[in-house]
């Protein structure tokens, strides 16, 4: 019927829409003239909305006439869609299902960086697993209203990427369920849109309105669309309807403030709308909301658990995945000045350099980063205008660089202050890297040697001692040998204790006793107990024993005990047992019974076993039982069994069962199996009723039912290893009966091992149908060793797919190494195709030691590009053994070239990790041309002096 026209070219609702003004206006009492002024139109406008075959009125006259004369606008605004031939029923209405939305169409931030880290999967796409916090719990509330069919509005406000459009987004998803329709007014601009359509809104429809400020804030159109959509949720016949906005806090105040006295108030609509609707959204996840983030990271959510490397300390996890990207593309995009500024702070941060990056640090440190063009192009305010750069804002409030002030360490006063409460000698501004950053300098600047201008600026504008050792132990692992000797003078100039010990020991190991006891005394001086030690034995040495205990004592009295027994040691080697002695008393006082026990051990050897046992018994009634067990072992091994039995029980009875079973051991080997299984049972029995002791005495002082559990656990486990061992020497004897009565035993006692050691006799029995229930019962309890003997018995076997299910149900328990050692087994019978399958499987499951063994079988099979890619690929997980192997391999092979490339990039990585650095094994060739170090470009060192 609405397609007809009347005779003056009027639709039939648009006639209807006419009347009804036209009734209002009759029924107000007024004229046109009149309704204008009331209505704010002007008087053109209102005539031609009265007009029959006038033009069509707009949305906004029709809304601004009804509030004139008192008219429900929702159904005015009906007839006007149905005249517009937009009705429903007879056109598209805003929105389309919420099922056809992409979320990140509706500005959800993208999380994360576009590839999720450690893998090649593109991430722009995904998001995070979701963590409800208090506000989803309010606007939850109010989408199921609007399903129950009471039109609702909520506006969530928060500060910038705190996750508030994320959480409408997921409040909605019950409603795509029931059919829901989405609108987000965006075309051609948010304000025109809302004003232009808000009233051809049906109902069950979800109106989008992110970042409101741009509808509600509007100059022109923010008190309209506020009362435009006041109309759509009070008017029953046009709901329900489900309005959601976000606001950041400081708009949130300025449209909810209340306006002065005679002043203007310019969102009067606005504050009225947004009453009781406003929901707020915390900055950070509470304690909770981290705790279930955790618990996603573990199942598998990897953008939240490389977001919580970051965010975990602050809680401010949707901060990280929201600025992710952004800072991402800052750096990518960044100019060449600004970029080596950052790849100079990135360098910093993955070799040890503290938080805060003094500005004239990376300003110096920057240079070599350049190439030579955009060095050459440089301006003289360039450090400023980079830092500029780096210092805007993206999403999250975060920067590439921020200026930071470090907190002052408040401590108590020591009579050897800390280095770090040292004031600095230089001053001016810090700034600290983002985390992401950071942690993207990490992965992808692995394999790279500073440039010589970052050294020289850590030399000479770095102060903190920690910031210097650090990275003198990069340097070394580098084998940037010269750079690690200045850095480590440079530290010791400042304060550290830690850097004149290491000169110390170098010195001394080098023969320069004097340069020794100079860095020694030096650190001493500053309070180090390492230096005492370390000087204690040099005046040793040096012949001046007064002032050796002197020094070994202060050590002492600051808890280095060993100081003491090193001197003990050294007097009982130069035959000074007396003086020995005596400090070996001194140690004990101290609390140390290891010094007792290696001079009773020492007076053994020396044939004094009057002494030794006398000392012995002195460090047992302090606890330290080892003594009389290493005792009991020499007597038994010298025959003097009765002594040996006498000593084992003395140690049984002061709480080490564990000599018992050593006796056990030392007797079957000796042939005496008897009294060997005598000991075993013993140790095993008494051990049991040991925790039965304990258990008894928990129990009557009422200690947790935590406690119970682990004491339980002890009684059926503790000293079944000496059954466990004695079943191994009778295996090995040849006596298979008397192993598997005594693994059975220990089996009864609660052990899995032993459980395991007997699968393996049934299955070299060839009873393999035993041995593989036996195994499962270990599994069962735990012992996930049981599924890789499972899988090597079926491979062995033949059985390849038998082996292949134990070995993943290994994997899936979290055992990857199962997986390696089915590759392993494959490797062995060449079939490099099924060994490389599961070496791949190990490698997707995290394992860095199977790409690293991958790596070496595709070398083998002569594929020299992917075994390098794969080797590349461990170390940049922290796994270096591969480029080693390789390295190792080229150079057997008769290519130095390689090998020596090899071997850089192997240095390289290794000062990332530089605690974990050792000497590597360089060629004779390498070992001498490389003596003096590698420059930081990788050439060799010229000849320096120390």
């Amino acid at each position: 019927m609405h397609d007809e026209r009347t005779d003056n070219g009027d639709s039939p609702a648009l006639e209807e829409l006419r009347g009804k003004l036209s009734d209002g206006l009759a029924r107000n009492q007024i004229n046109k003239t009149e309704l204008a002024r009331r209505s704010g139109l002007g008087r053109t406008t209102v005539s031609e909305a009265f007009q029959a075959g006038g033009p069509m009125p707009s949305a906004h006259t029709v809304e601004a006439l009804a509030r004139a004369l008192k008219l429900p606008a929702g159904e005015l605004l009906a007839l006007l869609r149905d005249a517009n031939g937009r009705g429903e029923g007879q056109g598209p209405a805003p929105g389309r299902p919420i099922g056809q939305w992409d979320p990140h169409a509706l500005e959800v931030h993208p999380a994360g960086p576009s590839t999720v880290p450690g893998g090649d999967t593109p991430g722009a796409g995904m998001l995070p697993g979701y963590v409800e916090r208090g506000h989803d719990l309010v606007l939850a509330a109010a989408v199921r209203e609007a399903a129950a069919g009471r039109s609702r509005m909520a506006v969530l406000v928060g500060s910038s990427s705190t996750g508030k459009t994320r959480a409408c987004w997921e409040a909605v998803q019950p409603l795509a369920d029931r059919g829901w329709r989405l609108w987000h007014p965006f075309d051609p601009t948010r304000a025109e849109a809302a004003a232009d359509d808000l009233y051809r809104v049906v109902p069950r429809t979800v109106v989008w309105l992110n970042e409101a400020q741009h509808y509600l804030g509007d100059r022109k159109a923010g008190e309209r669309i506020a009362a435009a959509l006041h109309d759509l949720l009070t008017a029953a016949e046009r709901g329900p309807v489900l309005v959601l906005g976000t606001l950041w806090p400081e708009y949130a105040a300025r449209y909810t403030a209340l306006p002065s006295p005679g002043g203007e108030d310019p969102h009067s609509r606005v504050r009225e709308l947004l009453s009781g609707r406003t929901i707020s959204v915390q900055d950070a996840f509470d304690a909770r909301a981290l705790a279930t983030a955790a618990a996603l990271a573990r199942d598998g959510d990897r953008l939240l658990a490389d977001a919580l490397t970051r965010a975990d300390a602050d809680g401010r996890v949707t901060q990280d995945l929201a600025g992710a990207p952004e800072l991402l593309n800052r750096y990518e995009r960044a100019t060449p000045a600004a970029r080596a500024v950052l790849q100079a702070a990135m360098d910093a941060r993955r070799l040890g350099i503290g938080l805060h990056l003094p500005q004239a640090f990376l300003t110096d440190a920057a240079a070599d980063y350049l190439t030579d063009t955009d060095y050459d192009q440089l301006t003289d305010d360039w450090a400023e205008r980079a830092f500029a750069e780096l210092t805007e804002l993206v999403h999250g409030k975060q920067a590439p660089l921020r200026n930071t002030t470090p907190r002052p360490r408040r401590q108590p006063p020591t009579p050897f202050p800390p280095a770090d409460t040292l004031p600095p000698t230089t001053a001016g501004p810090m700034f600290r890297l983002s985390d992401y950053l950071e942690q993207h300098g990490r992965t992808t600047r692995r394999p790279l040697c500073p440039p010589a201008t970052f050294w020289h600026a850590a030399l000479t504008r770095l102060t903190h001692p920690d910031d210097l050792n650090n990275l003198a132990q990069a340097a070394e692992a580098g084998h940037r040998l010269q750079w690690a000797h200045h850095l480590r003078l440079r530290a010791a100039d400042q304060g550290s204790t830690e850097a004149m010990v290491r000169l110390a020991s170098r010195a001394q190991a080098n023969g320069d006793r004097e340069g020794a006891e100079h860095f020694a005394r030096q650190a001493a001086g500053h309070g180090s107990t390492d230096a005492l030690v370390r000087l204690a034995e040099v005046r040793e040495e040096a012949g001046h024993r007064q002032s050796a205990e002197h020094l070994a004592r202060q050590a002492a009295h600051h808890g280095r005990t060993d100081a003491l027994v090193s001197l003990a040691e050294m007097r009982e080697e130069a035959g000074d047992r007396e003086s020995a002695e005596r400090l070996a008393r001194q140690a004990a006082d101290h609390g140390s019974a290891d010094a007792l026990i290696r001079l009773a051990v020492m007076r053994e050897k020396g044939g004094d076993g009057e002494s030794a046992e006398r000392l012995a018994r002195l460090a047992a009634g302090q606890g330290r039982t080892g003594a009389l067990v290493r005792l009991a072992e020499m007597r038994e091994e010298a025959g003097d069994r009765g002594s040996a039995e006498r000593l084992a029980w003395q140690a049984a009875d002061h709480g080490d069962i564990d000599a018992l079973a050593r006796l056990a051991w030392l007797r079957e080997e000796a042939g005496d199996g008897e009294s060997a299984e005598h000991f075993a049972r013993q140790a095993a029995i008494h051990g049991n009723a040991h925790s039965q002791a304990r258990l008894v005495k928990m129990q009557k002082d009422g200690r947790g039912e935590s406690a119970e559990h682990l004491y339980r656990w002890d009684i059926n486990n503790i000293n079944t290893q000496a059954l466990v061992r004695l079943a191994k020497l009778r295996r090995w004897a040849g006596d298979q009966a008397g192993a598997e009565g005594l693994y059975r035993q220990a089996a009864d006692f609660g052990s899995t091992d032993a459980l395991v050691r007997l699968a393996g006799l049934r299955e070299k029995a060839g009873d393999r149908e035993t041995a593989e229930r036996l195994y499962r019962q270990a599994a069962d309890r735990g012992h996930t060793d049981a599924l890789i003997h499972l899988a090597s018995m079926w491979q062995a076997n033949g059985d390849r797919e038998r082996a292949e299910h134990f070995a993943r149900q290994a994997a899936d328990e979290g055992d990857t190494d199962t997986l390696v050692q089915l590759a392993g087994l494959r490797e062995v019978v060449e079939d490099l195709e099924s060994a490389e399958h599961f070496y791949r499987q190990a490698a997707d499951h995290g394992n860095t030691h199977a790409l690293a063994r991958l790596a070496l079988v595709r070398e083998k099979g002569g594929d020299r590009e992917t075994a390098e890619h794969l080797a590349r690929q461990a170390a940049d997980h922290g796994n270096t053994r591969a480029l080693l192997r390789l390295a190792v391999m080229r150079e057997i092979d008769g290519d130095s070239e390689s090998a020596e490339h090899l071997y850089r990039e192997v240095v390289n990585h290794d000062m990332n990790s530089p605690r974990r650095w050792r000497v590597h094994p360089f060629s004779g060739r390498l070992a001498w041309q490389w003596r003096y170090g590698l420059d930081p470009d990788g050439t060799p060192t010229q000849p320096w002096e120390s």
